[in-house]
Parts: C-alpha cells; sequence; structure tokens
C-alpha cells in the first residue's frame, strides 16, 4: 500500500511575485548562454520544474531584476546538486575535488578566468557571472558570510555526503540535520534575503540566539519539508541522505509512520521559529525595518518551498520512473566531469 504524504503545517499564506513569467524567460536565456542546461532532454525536465514559478513563490515581493538573479541562484544550485547527488559523481569525491577548487577560487577571489582555447565547465562559468552580480553591491561582512556558506555547501556536499555513499556509511539523525542546512545551501539561499530586501544586518544580529534560532528553524523546515517530497525520488536513487529514511533506518519505523514523525517535527520547527519571531520583535523595535522583512523573508522560504514542492512535476511520484536514467537529463558539460559511473562500477553507485 502507497505512503500518503501527510500535511505539512504552514501557517503563512501563499503569494506569488508578479515577475514569474519575465523570471522565467530570463532563466531560459541566462542558462543557455552559461550552458548549464544544454541538451534538450535536460532542458524538458528543467523547464518542467519551472524554477521561476519557486523563486515568485519564496520572493514575492521582489523586484524583477532581484528575482532574476535569486533565480540563477537557486538554478545554480539545484543543477550543481543534481550532479552530485543523482549521478556517479556523488560517489566520487576524487572526481569533482579539481572542478570545486575552481569553484572556491571564485568565491575567494582567485584568477578563474579561462586559458585561450580551454572549455571551462559550465557550473564555473555560470558561478563567475553570479559571483560578479551579486558580491560587488554587497558589505563586506554579509560577502564574507556568504562565501563561508557558499564554500560549506560545496566541501560539505562532495566530502561528507559524497564519503558517506562511498563508504556505505549512514549518519545518524542529529549529525544529519547539523549537515543537512549545508548541503541544502539553504544558509546561501537565506544570506539572499538582505540582496533583494535592500537591508544589511548587522553582526550583531546574526550572532543574537533568537535570530540564530529563528534562522536554523526556518531551514530546518525547508530542508525536511524537502526531504519528505523528495523522498520517493531519492528512493530510487538509492540516496540515503533523506531525514525519513533516516528516521526508517534508525527507529525501524515503517515509511507512514517516518513521514507521519518528520512532518510533526517540521511543525515543532515551525513553533519554534514563531516563538523566536515574536521574541525578536519584542526585543529590537529599534530594528523592526531590517527585521520584518529579514523575517518575512523566512516565512516566504517556508512557505513557497511548500507550495512548489506540492506542484513540481521533480517530486511527483508519478514521473519518478525518470530518476531510473539520470543519464537523460544530467549532462558533462555542467561540472566537466562524466557524471555517470562507468558500466561496471553502477550497482555499486547504488549503496546503502
Amino acid at each position: 500500500m502507497e505512503s500518503e504524504l501527510p500535511d505539512i503545517y504552514c501557517p503563512f499564506p501563499q503569494r506569488s511575485n508578479p515577475h514569474v513569467a519575465h523570471t522565467r524567460a530570463h532563466l531560459d536565456a541566462w542558462t543557455r548562454r552559461t550552458g548549464l542546461v544544454h541538451r534538450e532532454s535536460a532542458r524538458q525536465r528543467f523547464e518542467q520544474a519551472d524554477f521561476g514559478a519557486f523563486v515568485g513563490m519564496v520572493h514575492p515581493t521582489a523586484d524583477s531584476e532581484h528575482l532574476d538573479l535569486v533565480a540563477d541562484w537557486f538554478v545554480w544550485l539545484f543543477l550543481v546538486d543534481d550532479q552530485l547527488d543523482d549521478g556517479h559523481l556523488g560517489r566520487s569525491p576524487d572526481r569533482v575535488r579539481d572542478v570545486v577548487a575552481r569553484m572556491l577560487s571564485v568565491v575567494e577571489g582567485g584568477d578563474t578566468r579561462p586559458l585561450p582555447g580551454e572549455e571551462q565547465p559550465a557550473a564555473l562559468v555560470a558561478l563567475r557571472d553570479l559571483w560578479e552580480r551579486t558580491v560587488p553591491r554587497a558589505a563586506p561582512h554579509w560577502r564574507t558570510r556568504f562565501a563561508w556558506h557558499l564554500m560549506t555547501y560545496l566541501t560539505t556536499a562532495t566530502t561528507w555526503e559524497t564519503g558517506n555513499r562511498a563508504d556505505g556509511v549512514v549518519p545518524s539523525e542529529a549529525v544529519y540535520t547539523a549537515k543537512r542546512r549545508h548541503t541544502g545551501a539553504i544558509h546561501v539561499c537565506m544570506d539572499l534575503i538582505e540582496i533583494v530586501a535592500g537591508i544589511e544586518a548587522p553582526e550583531s544580529l546574526h550572532n543574537d540566539p533568537r535570530f540564530i534560532t529563528a534562522l536554523e528553524a526556518s531551514c530546518n523546515v525547508v530542508c525536511w519539508a524537502n526531504d519528505v517530497y523528495s523522498y520517493e525520488k531519492e528512493q530510487v536513487l538509492g540516496e540515503i541522505h533523506n531525514l525519513v529514511h533516516l528516521v526508517r533506518h534508525h527507529r525501524g519505523y515503517g515509511e507512514q509512520r517516518a513521514l507521519n514523525h518528520v512532518c510533526a517535527e517540521i511543525a515543532a520547527e515551525t513553533e519554534r521559529f514563531l516563538a523566536a519571531e515574536e521574541e525578536l520583535i519584542g526585543m529590537y523595535p529599534q530594528l523592526t525595518d531590517l527585521l520584518v522583512p529579514y523575517l518575512d523573508g523566512m516565512r516566504s522560504w517556508m512557505r513557497g518551498n511548500l507550495d512548489w514542492s506540492r506542484q513540481t512535476p521533480r517530486y511527483n511520484p508519478a514521473d519518478v520512473s525518470q530518476y531510473k536514467a539520470p543519464g537523460e537529463y544530467l549532462e558533462e558539460t555542467v561540472l566537466g566531469i562524466a557524471a555517470q559511473a562507468p558500466q561496471h562500477a553502477t550497482a555499486e553507485g547504488h549503496r546503502g
């Protein structure tokens, strides 16, 4: 009997951005220009996912320019993540080390320009474009924090997750939930709220325990809801890095009970966010103009992620068979490395 996805508690209103159609057209042009989506089969899947709608739900009040920018970041993160999660590269740490080092060089301000005649991976070309459009307008402390979050995402996804897959290690729930906020790149996305909203949060706020709680709780809600909706897809791929899977593995729960458990945890994190939000607003009335849009950005992330996950074919149980053949949508040009395993290594790729 097929398990039913429980309703996920979310007390925030559903919203969307009026510039979504423009952003869809922008994404089509940008992914073609950077080479991130090349083959027709990959483009078809990319268009069906509708990242333009996703970014419009997550940033309902952004102007057109900022919506395009964060949409490009979302797509870059999703497509790099697909390469690492769905293909053989996610089980081969050594094969991605060089391209990740070049990405980190972009973040650290190193010279990553191509040599004459050199063809660079599309992800590197796109990252350089994103970096140049995002970072110059930001405050130095924001740049430092954003760079650290992006570097932590890349290194955690390509060392910790990849190492676990290669060695057949199943992480504990506690370790996983701490790492998940990095492997999901949600801190990177939450940082972009400041750029979109045109606010500059002081370091003192980022170090405040109540702000840390609100941010951590909202990140957990987004990541765990993603785990609920992507669970069936990831089961098809043999992916162990999913909270529903880990609850089943460590607690011995059946599938439905594990789904119910994770959804109850999401509800608890939502309440934790609301309590921290109320404390913050009460504690810092002088920061209302900064706090309200920041917290609203976290709210719309929780709501928008949920709404998009419910409608995108990316996680539709009727369409999960597409993931049995990731070669149909993974492209070597994204990371500049063959994403599929040699024939003899296919079975090994789904250990765990």
